[in-house]
C-alpha cells in the first residue's frame, strides 16, 4: 500500500511523461509535491521502485520507466488497464538470440547519453545528444553501451581529459579500482574510481585538486563501468 505523497509522486511521473514524453526533473517533482528538498523526492522514488511501480534506467539519471500503476490510480485516471511507456532515448535493446559477440564486430555506433562530470557532480543530461562510432575490439562482452562526454578534470591523471569521450558497459556492480559511472543520491552523476570499504564507497578522483568522496553504500549506485576512451584532435 501507498503513502499519499508516494501515490501523489507516481500520479504527477505519470502525467508529465505522457504529456511530454519525458519524465519530470527532480526539481519539478519537488515543487510539485511541495517538499524542501530533493532528498525527500529520492526517498519516495526508492520506495515506489522497492515495490515494482517504477524502474529507473541504469544509465541516466532522471529516466524513469513506470512499471504499473495501482488500482486505485488508474481508477483515478479512468484507465481499464497499463502499458508501461519507456521514454525516448533510451540504450539501444539487447542483441537478437544467436547475434555476433561484439568483439567480432568491426564497428558500431552507440549513442552519446549526454556528458558525464569529471569534477563536481552534475544532473545527467536526460536525451541522447549525438552518436559515435566505436570498434568492436573496444567493447567487452555481450552487454549493453553507452558513450558520454566528459565535463571536466579530475581524472587527467588517469587519462582522461576534458571533452573526451568515455565508452561505458552497463552494469551496477564494480570491482576496488575501477573507473565507473556513479549516481549519487539518485541524481547525481560523475565519473571515479571505484572502492568499497565496508559499508561505505569511495569516488576517487586522479587528480589531486579533488578531495576523495566518501558515501554511505545506499548513496551511491554504479551505473557503467569505463571501457574505452575517444579523443578528437
Amino acid at each position: 500500500m501507498l503513502t499519499r505523497k508516494q501515490l501523489d509522486l507516481l500520479e504527477f511521473i505519470h502525467k508529465r511523461t505522457q504529456a511530454d514524453g519525458v519524465p519530470p526533473s527532480f526539481d519539478e517533482m519537488r515543487d510539485a509535491l511541495d517538499l524542501r528538498s530533493k532528498s525527500g523526492i529520492h526517498r519516495l522514488i526508492t520506495a515506489l521502485e522497492e515495490r515494482g511501480f517504477i524502474r529507473r534506467l541504469a544509465h541516466r539519471a532522471r529516466a524513469i520507466e513506470i512499471v504499473k500503476l495501482p488500482e486505485a490510480l488508474e481508477t483515478k485516471l479512468g484507465k481499464t488497464g497499463f502499458t508501461p511507456k519507456v521514454i525516448e532515448g533510451d540504450a539501444p535493446p539487447p542483441p537478437p538470440a544467436g547475434a555476433m559477440n561484439v568483439e567480432s564486430v568491426g564497428a558500431l555506433e552507440l549513442p552519446v547519453m549526454g556528458r558525464i562530470a569529471a569534477g563536481t557532480p552534475i544532473e545527467a543530461i536526460s536525451e541522447v545528444a549525438s552518436h559515435v562510432a566505436v570498434p568492436g575490439t573496444m567493447l567487452s562482452g555481450q552487454g549493453r553501451h553507452y558513450a558520454l562526454e566528459v565535463k571536466g578534470d579530475s581524472m587527467i591523471e588517469a587519462g582522461i581529459n576534458d571533452g573526451d569521450i568515455v565508452v561505458i558497459r552497463e552494469q551496477d556492480t564494480a570491482q576496488n579500482g575501477e573507473i565507473v559511472v556513479a549516481l549519487v543520491e539518485g541524481h547525481e552523476a560523475t565519473l571515479k574510481r571505484f572502492r568499497r570499504k565496508g559499508d561505505m564507497i569511495a569516488l576517487e578522483a586522479a587528480n589531486p585538486a579533488y578531495e576523495t568522496r566518501l558515501l554511505h553504500s545506499h548513496q551511491v549506485h554504479v551505473q557503467g563501468r569505463l571501457v574505452g576512451l575517444i579523443r578528437s584532435y
